[in-house]
C-alpha cells in the first residue's frame, strides 16, 4: 500500500524542500518507486533539486486543466531509478485547490510505494492542498524560536485535519551555535514545545544544500546522505538509533 507523506514547516528557510528531496532519494535507493509532488506554487524548487529543470515543460496544473496527460508531467530524476517528480505551477495564481489535489493524489498514489508532498511554508490553502491526502507528516524545524513556533502551528493544523501520525525533523543543527545562543536548555525542550516525537536530527552540512541547488544530490550521495538512510528506516518502523550522536 502506498504511503503519502507531507513534509511541512511553519516558516521558510528551514530546509524543508532539501529534506523532501533527500528523503525521496534515500527511499529510491532502497528500490522504492517514489513520487515527489511539489505543492509550493510560485516558489517551486523540487524540479531544480532533482535535476529536471532543463526538461520541464508541464506541471501539475496542466494535468488538472487537461492540457496534458499525467505521464507528460511526470519526470524521472536523472541518476535515481524509480524517483519521479511533478512540478508545482510557476505562478501562484495556478495553485491547485485542496479538493482537487486530494482527488489527484488518491487517483495516482497506488502507482508508487511512496508519495512525498512538499508543502509551501506556513499555513493557507497551499498547505491544506499538500496535506489533505497525507497519511502522515514530517514537520521540519530549526533550533530557533520563530521556527519552533511555526512547527506548533503546523502540528495544530495537521491535527485539526485529522492527520495524527506526525514526526519532527530538526534540520540544520549546529551544536556549537545551539549551545552558544542559549535559546533552549536542550533539544528536549524543542521537542516538548512543538509537541511532536522526534524522528531525525540533521546536522548543518553545506554539502547537502549545495548539491541540491545544483541538482546533483542523486549522483553525489555520500556520508551526508547517511542521516536520510536512517530516516527511511525509522519511517518504516524499524528501531534504529538517530544517526547523529550528541
Amino acid at each position: 500500500m502506498s504511503k503519502v507523506i507531507v513534509v511541512a514547516s511553519g516558516k521558510g528557510g528551514t530546509g524543508k524542500t532539501t529534506v523532501t528531496t533527500s528523503l525521496a532519494l534515500a527511499l529510491s535507493r532502497k528500490q522504492n518507486k517514489v513520487l515527489v509532488v511539489d505543492c509550493d506554487s510560485g516558489m517551486r524548487g523540487t524540479d531544480m533539486m532533482l535535476g529536471i529543470t532543463d526538461r520541464l515543460v508541464h506541471d501539475v496544473s496542466d494535468i488538472i486543466a487537461g492540457t496534458c496527460d499525467f505521464d507528460d508531467a511526470l519526470y524521472e530524476c536523472p541518476g535515481a531509478k524509480g524517483l519521479y517528480t511533478i512540478a508545482a505551477p510557476i505562478s501562484a495564481e495556478d495553485e491547485v485547490s485542496p479538493q482537487v489535489m486530494k482527488q489527484f493524489i488518491e487517483e495516482h498514489k497506488n502507482d508508487f510505494d511512496y508519495v512525498l508532498v512538499d508543502a509551501p511554508a506556513g499555513l493557507g490553502t497551499g498547505f491544506e492542498a499538500a496535506a489533505v491526502a497525507a497519511d502522515r507528516a514530517l514537520i521540519v524545524v530549526n533550533t530557533e524560536p520563530i521556527s519552533v513556533r511555526g512547527g506548533i502551528n503546523i502540528r495544530e493544523k495537521l491535527t485539526e485535519m485529522g492527520i495524527e501520525d506526525q514526526r519532527l525533523v530538526i534540520n540544520r543543527f549546529d551544536k556549537e551555535r545551539f549551545i552558544s545562543t542559549k535559546l533552549y536548555e536542550d533539544l528536549d525542550e524543542i521537542i516538548d514545545t512543538v509537541g511532536v516525537r522526534l524522528i531525525a536530527l540533521i546536522l548543518e552540512d553545506v554539502r547537502i544544500p549545495a548539491l541540491a541547488q545544483r541538482g546533483a544530490l542523486a549522483t553525489n550521495w555520500s556520508s551526508s546522505g547517511v542521516v536520510f538512510d536512517s530516516l527511511v528506516e525509522r519511517i518504516n518502523g524499524n528501531d534504529v538509533a538517530l544517526s547523529v550522536k550528541l
